[in-house]
C-alpha cells in the first residue's frame, strides 16, 4: 500500500509541515489539540487561543479528504475554516445564533458541531445536507440554500430575543457576492432603524460561484475616480513630487483609504458600525476583533478578506472548477472532464442560445448569477455584447428582462427552477400582465439530486401554469430540447421551457432550428385500455411501463396549451389515464388534464404520478425517483393496483 497522504502532502502551501504529535511529546511541548476531540464548540473553546492554526489545519485536513470522498462543495468551504474556528471559539453557540448565507460553506461549521463522524454520508440518502438544517442540529439556527437571507433572518432573531429578554448575540455571514441581491440591502436598511444587537460579517472573497458582478464591486473604483479624490491625488503628487520619502508614505496611504475608510462609508449609511477589513484568515487578527465586537451593541459589521480554496492550490487557482466537485483524487486534483456521449440538458440550450443568436441579433442572454451552471459560457464569450450576468438578483433578472423585451428583442432568461421562485411575481406583473415575450429556460427542472429540497425543481409548472397566456414545454430529449426552444422563441408571448439536471440521451443538431407545433402531443406506441400521458424526461420510463402493460405512450410535449384534440381522442377509447411527471402533483401536468377533462365534461380516471405532497430529501437522482415510485417498476405497480380496482385485468 501507498503511503497515507497528509493535508501538507495535497496543498503545496508554502508553510512548515507540523510537528507529530509524539515528537512535540518528546520535546517536552503539550500534546497538539486532536480534531477528533472536538464534538462540541464547548470542546473547542476549552483550548488555547494558540492552539486554534493547528485545528485549522486538521480541520482543512478533513474537509479535504471527506469532499474527495463524497464530492460537494470544496473551494466555499476551504475558504471559511478560520471563520468559523473563531466564530465557535468567541461566541456561545448554540445560545448565540450563527446564520450562514447560502449555506455551501458550513463543512467546517457541521464538523465541530458534532457530525464530523457522519461527514462520510453527506448528501447521500439518508445522510447529512449539504446545507444547514434545522432538523438536523441545534447549531443549524437557520436552514439556508439560496442567497442572501442571512441578514433578514439574523435581525429577526436578533429582535426575537430583545422582545423575549434573552440574552443572545444574533451573527449573519455573508459573502461579497449574495450582497449583491436587493434583499441583503433590504435587511440592511431595516436593520439600522431598529438599532438592535445584530454582527453581519462580510465574507469578502470576490466570488459567489460565477465571479461576482455588480456596482457593489464597482463601488470603490467609483469613488476613488471621483473629481474630488483625483484632484487631492494630483495635488498630493505634484506637491510631493520632488520628496521620495514622503511620496512613498503618501501611496501606501491611497491603498489604505481605498481599503479601509470607503468601505465603511456605505455601511455606516445604513446605520452599522463598519470594522475591516481585515484577513479572513489571520487567527490572531480575528479572534480578538470578534471579542471586542461581541462587547459592542447595535448593528455591526466586521468585513473579512477570504480566498476561496485556501491552502488547496488547485482550488485556489480555480475556485470555480472546484466549487462543486465530484469523487476526486487530491494529490492528482480534478481529472480533465470527460467527453460524454451525449450532452446534457444545460450543454444542449447553452449551444442552441449561441446558434440561435448567431442568426438573430434580438437574442439577448440573461442569467442570475449562474453562468457556469446555466451553460451560458460559450455564449459570453460569441456574443458579450448580449450576455448579461445580473448578479444574484433574480427578481431583477425578470423585470428586466421583460424591459428588454419592450424594445422588440427577444430575452432568453437563463435561471435554475427553483431559483425562477424568488422571481414570481415580476414574472405575473412584469411579464404575463404584459404579455411580453420572455422565454424562461427552467435548468435543473424535477429532482436534482444531492442538493436536496432546497435545489429540487418541484413546483415550476404549478406556479407558472395558473398565469394567464404562459406556454409550458416540458421537452423528452435534447433533441426536442433544442426544436422547442426554437417554438417558444417563435412565440409573441411569454414562454416557459423545463428540462432537467443530467444526460439529454441524443445529440442534437447544432443546424437544427426546426419548430414544433404549438400544443400538439405525440402518440409514440399504441395499446389498448390504459394510456400513459409522459411530461418531459420520464417519457423514457413511461416506454418501458407500455411496452410492458401493452398501454398506449403519449409524449406530451406541452403542459399549456394542452393537446385537447389528442386528450379527447385517448380518454374515448382507453378506460384509465395515467399521468407522469417530475414535478409535485397538486397544481401540476396532470392536474391540467384532470381539469381539462372536465370541462370536455368527460368523466375518464386518471391516475396522477409525480412528486407526493411531502419535501423530498437529498441522494442520487435515480434513487429519489425510485423511492417515489417514478421508475418504470414504480410506474408499473401504481398502474396494476389502479387497474385492479376499476377491475380490469393490466
Amino acid at each position: 500500500m501507498g503511503k497515507e497522504l497528509s493535508f501538507s502532502d495535497w496543498t503545496l502551501v508554502s508553510e512548515p509541515v507540523q510537528q507529530s504529535n509524539l515528537q512535540h511529546i518528546a520535546e517536552g511541548h503539550k500534546p497538539l489539540p486532536q480534531l477528533s476531540a472536538i464534538q462540541s464548540p464547548e470542546d473547542l473553546r476549552k483550548y488555547d487561543r494558540a492552539d486554534l492554526p493547528e485545528i485549522a489545519n486538521q480541520l482543512r485536513d478533513e474537509i479535504l479528504r471527506s469532499v474527495s470522498e463524497t464530492g460537494g462543495h470544496l473551494s466555499s468551504n476551504l475558504g471559511t475554516v478560520e471563520l468559523t474556528l473563531a466564530l465557535h471559539y468567541v461566541f456561545d453557540t448554540p445560545n448565540d445564533r450563527i446564520v450562514w448565507d447560502v449555506g455551501h460553506q458550513t463543512y467546517a461549521h457541521k464538523i465541530l458541531t458534532g457530525r464530523r463522524e457522519s461527514m462520510h454520508t453527506l448528501r447521500k440518502w439518508g445522510g447529512l445536507s449539504g446545507f444547514p438544517r434545522r432538523d438536523e442540529s441545534i447549531y443549524d439556527s437557520f436552514g439556508t440554500a439560496h442567497s442572501s437571507t442571512s441578514i433578514s433572518a439574523a435581525l429577526g432573531m436578533a429582535v426575537a430575543s430583545r422582545a423575549r429578554g434573552e440574552s443572545r448575540r444574533c451573527i449573519a455571514v455573508i459573502g461579497d457576492g449574495a450582497m449583491s441581491a436587493g434583499m441583503a440591502f433590504e435587511a440592511l436598511n431595516n436593520a439600522g432603524v431598529i438599532d438592535t444587537d445584530l454582527l453581519v460579517i462580510l465574507n469578502d472573497n470576490d466570488m459567489s460561484i460565477s465571479p461576482a458582478v455588480g456596482a457593489l464591486n464597482r463601488y470603490l473604483a467609483h469613488l476613488v475616480s471621483g473629481r474630488f479624490y483625483q484632484n487631492a491625488r494630483e495635488l498630493t503628487k505634484s506637491a510631493l513630487a520632488n520628496v521620495p520619502v514622503l511620496k512613498q508614505f503618501a501611496r501606501k496611504m491611497e491603498v489604505a483609504a481605498k481599503g479601509m475608510v470607503m468601505p465603511s462609508t456605505l455601511f455606516e449609511q445604513f446605520g452599522f458600525n463598519y470594522v475591516g477589513p481585515i484577513d479572513g484568515h489571520d487567527l490572531k487578527a480575528l479572534v480578538p476583533t470578534l471579542q471586542n465586537l461581541k462587547t459592542a451593541s447595535g448593528p455591526r459589521l466586521l468585513h473579512i478578506v477570504t480566498k476561496k480554496g485556501q491552502g488547496y492550490q488547485p482550488a485556489e487557482a480555480d475556485p470555480v472548477k472546484y466549487h462543486g466537485v465530484t469523487r476526486f483524487d487530491p494529490a492528482q486534483g480534478l481529472p480533465a472532464a470527460k467527453v460524454p456521449a451525449t450532452p446534457s440538458y444545460t450543454q444542449v440550450f447553452g449551444d442552441w442560445l449561441c446558434d440561435i443568436a448567431d442568426l438573430d441579433r434580438r437574442v439577448v442572454g440573461i442569467t442570475p448569477a449562474m453562468r457556469e451552471g446555466s451553460g451560458l459560457v460559450d455564449f459570453a464569450k460569441r456574443h458579450p455584447d448580449r450576455y448579461f450576468d445580473v448578479g444574484i438578483a433574480e427578481q431583477h433578472a425578470v423585470t428586466f428582462a421583460a424591459g428588454v423585451a419592450c424594445e422588440a428583442m427577444r430575452p432568453v432568461v437563463a435561471i435554475y427552477s427553483t431559483f425562477l421562485q424568488r422571481g414570481y411575481d415580476q414574472c405575473l406583473h412584469d411579464v404575463q400582465l404584459q404579455n411580453l415575450p420572455v422565454l424562461f429556460a427552467l435548468d435543473r427542472a424535477g429532482l436534482v439530486g444531492a442538493d436536496g429540497p432546497t435545489h429540487h425543481g418541484s413546483f415550476d409548472i404549478s406556479y407558472l401554469r395558473c398565469l394567464p397566456g404562459m406556454h409550458i414545454m416540458t421537452p423528452s430529449s435534447g433533441v426536442e430540447l433544442r426544436r422547442l426552444l426554437n417554438t417558444g422563441l417563435s412565440l409573441n408571448a411569454p414562454a416557459a421551457i423545463r428540462y432537467p439536471r443530467g444526460s439529454s440521451m441524443d445529440i442534437p443538431d447544432r443546424n437544427d432550428f426546426t419548430t414544433l407545433p404549438i400544443g400538439r402531443a405525440e402518440v409514440v406506441r399504441e395499446g389498448h385500455e390504459t394510456a400513459l400521458l409522459a411530461f418531459g424526461p420520464l417519457l423514457k420510463q413511461a416506454k418501458e411501463a407500455g411496452q410492458y402493460l401493452g398501454a398506449t405512450v403519449v409524449n406530451m410535449r406541452w403542459v399549456k396549451p394542452l393537446d385537447l384534440e389528442l386528450l379527447k381522442e385517448i380518454a374515448g377509447t382507453h378506460r384509465l389515464l395515467v399521468t407522469i411527471e417530475d414535478h409535485v402533483i397538486q397544481g401540476g401536468a396532470g392536474s391540467a388534464v384532470v381539469e381539462a377533462l372536465q370541462a370536455m365534461g368527460l368523466n375518464t380516471s386518471v391516475l396522477q404520478l409525480g412528486h407526493p405532497d411531502r419535501w423530498i430529501e437529498h441522494g442520487e437522482q435515480s434513487e429519489l425517483l425510485k423511492s417515489i415510485g417514478l421508475d418504470s417498476d414504480g410506474i408499473i405497480q401504481a398502474i396494476q393496483a389502479r387497474m385492479g380496482n376499476l377491475g380490469v385485468a393490466a
